[in-house]
């Protein structure tokens, strides 16, 4: 069986990216000037960012579990620009994340515990689908992965 972990990521990121851009998902306002944390300098190049924001929480979520706010926010952290000081970590923007999650609940794709988020069965079946679908289109470019479907 196929499995998330056995696809390279930027290409299920991108697959799963374009279902929730079809699924007519409405940006909210923010999303056009709102940068990532407080360790950047301006917001995103990228005018479809939300979608594959979306899509690379879900597969944070398919490969480490139950994950909170603070948590994935660290996961899309970086580091701080301190002058002649080293770099020191920084989180990313709890507010994104949190929006994020209540859109994907709200999709019905995740669901809210007592110490965190994880996939339901809808967001684990469409990621799993997803990983399935981009495996056959390796598998037409390079017919030695046809051991791994």
């Amino acid at each position: 069986m196929v499995d998330v972990k056995k696809v390279p990521a930027d290409l299920l990121i991108n697959d799963v990216a374009s279902k929730l851009k079809s699924m007519n998902i409405e940006q909210p306002e923010w999303v056009s000037y709102l940068k990532d944390g407080m360790g950047k300098q301006k917001s995103w190049d990228q005018e479809d960012w939300y979608y594959t924001r979306l899509a690379s929480m879900m597969r944070k979520l398919y490969l480490y579990g139950n994950l909170g706010i603070m948590h994935m926010s660290e996961e899309y952290g970086g580091k701080v620009d301190r002058g002649t000081k080293r770099y020191h970590p920084a989180a990313g923007s709890r507010y994104i994340v949190r929006q994020l999650f209540k859109k994907l609940e709200e999709l019905g794709l995740v669901k809210k515990e007592k110490t965190g988020r994880v996939l339901s069965p809808q967001g684990r079946s469409m990621l799993d689908k997803s990983a399935a679908e981009v495996l056959k289109k390796l598998v037409e470019k390079n017919k030695e992965l046809e051991k791994y479907l």
